[in-house]
């Protein structure tokens, strides 16, 4: 049994039109640092942490859990995508007391702007709703990262609340199964 439930892990890889969602492998090692440490991606997470300390953190097979996507692009890791239970003290859920699957994700700053994320995150919504049939999906992002906005307003999430978190408003949406993501 997983943090998602009775879900195998992992999954057999997911293949859309351009890209591969698998397991982690060793030769993303690399990747996973560049990710952690851009302060691009960092913008809206805190912001980059140290490459010295990621190299020493950084297992030799990264992000190898239940629940964790790499993102794939002809052969090299250009994102990952997880689904992770939604801390219960946290604001941003749609039932009481639940933790929720939540949808994160994190892109190279190289693979934006060309609809990886949206085709990767559909991909990762339709395998969550055939291996947890009925179950929604929560994500929050802060209000200012348009990008991310746009993103779960075209993965069909909507507004459950705003709320302050980290210094800044945040943004809560649900998605559930029978919302179509194409």
């Amino acid at each position: 049994m997983t943090a998602l439930g009775p879900t195998a892990w992992p999954p057999a890889p997911r293949r859309t039109e351009r890209l591969v969602l698998r397991a982690s492998e060793a030769r993303d090692r690399v990747a996973f640092i560049e990710l952690f440490a851009s302060p691009e991606v960092g913008t809206y997470i805190g912001g980059p942490r140290s490459r010295d300390e990621l190299e020493r953190a950084v297992p030799a097979v990264p992000g190898r859990r239940p629940g964790l996507f790499v993102i794939d692009l002809d052969g090299a890791m250009i994102g990952m995508i997880t689904f992770d239970r939604r801390d219960t003290q946290r604001r941003g859920h749609v039932r009481p007391g639940a933790g929720e699957a939540e949808l994160g994700y994190m892109f190279l700053p190289e693979a934006w702007g060309h609809g990886y994320a949206t085709e990767a995150c559909t991909a990762a919504l339709d395998w969550f709703a055939g291996s947890l049939p009925g179950e929604p999906v929560v994500l929050s992002t802060q209000s200012a990262n348009g990008r991310a906005m746009r993103l779960a307003a075209r993965l069909g999430f909507t507004e459950v609340e705003r709320f302050e978190e980290y210094g800044a408003e945040q943004w809560s949406g649900v998605w559930s199964p029978a919302t179509p993501t194409h």
